[in-house]
């Protein structure tokens, strides 16, 4: 088991030193002038080229890799060129919103998904199985900025119970934070949980016809026991999966509900920097959510360590 956890972190490493250098390649060969776009087009020749060492944009880009690599080791993920202040600064923030977010939407998605898939299961060709699959297909099929338009239409505008827009910080309250939040939070979450439900119903569906259910059952097992008991546990490993593809989804699929609601979060300010060619805030961006995912990933891959025993022993 140890091997099997130094062999994924190693392959977690070199992934992301991998990932580094492709980000900072793509943004690196993007057309346009940083230097340009912050002064303006009226600048002389003698003024950009100063921005550009000051900058340090006129330095080779292996240099500037390493450079950038060795700040965000260090924790010193550079300055702003748009703000002038440092970005960690600003993601630090962001992250305030987007992190909560992500985290509401996903317990949303699994309140809603794992009792809906689980059910539909047991009670397959049922009434109520045809009505959770067509409501799961339904959340596929809607986009999450539209589900996100009609929750202020009617939430906001005409029943009044929740602000539209913005954030006032957690500073002025911890419920009212939850409350700005909570119709994003399901805007993203209702897709999510009508993939989440497909993915429940279809593995305990399987999971209901292995030998050792039947053998439960056999035992003197009722068939709900024997469903929650075994058959659920049993068919979370491709849930669990789902669900760790779902949370970085959530997180880097914020961009256009926090838009959408005018949330300061890391999706609003990915935005930003890529329309004032804010370049060193789009590459520690785009980092920390590839960071993430790879992250989650391992996390995932840690959790089927605890669902499976056989992966613990070591055996096929």
């Amino acid at each position: 088991m140890l091997a099997l956890l130094l062999k994924r972190f190693g392959s977690l490493v070199l992934t992301l030193l991998a990932v580094s250098a492709v980000i900072f390649a793509v943004m690196s060969v993007l057309p346009g002038d940083p230097a340009a776009i912050m002064l303006g087009t009226s600048a002389s020749a003698d003024t950009l080229e100063a921005l550009r060492r000051e900058l340090g944009l006129d330095q080779p880009m292996i240099l500037r890799y390493f450079s950038w690599l060795g700040g965000v080791l260090t924790g010193d993920l550079g300055n702003s060129y748009t703000y002038g202040v440092p970005v960690a600064g600003l993601m630090a923030d962001r992250l305030m919103v987007t992190i909560p977010l992500a985290l509401m939407a996903i317990v949303i998605s699994i309140a809603i998904a794992i009792p809906l898939g689980v059910l539909s299961a047991a009670r397959r060709n049922s009434l109520f199985d045809h009505v959770a699959g067509f409501f799961s297909q339904l959340f596929i099929a809607v986009p999450a900025f539209w589900v996100a338009l009609i929750l202020i239409l009617v939430f906001s505008i005409s029943l009044g119970w929740f602000p539209s827009g913005g954030f006032s910080g957690w500073s002025a309250g911890f419920f009212k934070g939850l409350g700005a939040l909570l119709l994003p939070a399901i805007a993203l979450g209702l897709p999510q949980a009508g993939v989440l439900t497909r993915v429940a119903r279809s593995s305990v569906l399987e999971v209901l016809n292995e030998d050792f259910v039947r053998t439960a059952r056999a035992k003197g097992l009722t068939r709900s026991a024997a469903l929650w008991r075994h058959a659920v546990r049993n068919a979370l490993v491709p849930v669990a999966t789902i669900l760790g593809l779902q949370f970085t989804f959530l997180v880097a699929g914020a961009v256009l509900i926090e838009n959408v609601f005018s949330l300061p979060g890391l999706g609003q300010l990915a935005y930003k920097a890529l329309t004032q060619r804010d370049i060193i805030v789009m590459q520690d961006v785009v980092l920390f959510f590839a960071g993430l995912v790879i992250i989650v990933n391992f996390l995932v891959d840690l959790s089927y360590l605890l669902l499976d025993p056989r992966l613990r022993s070591g055996s096929r």
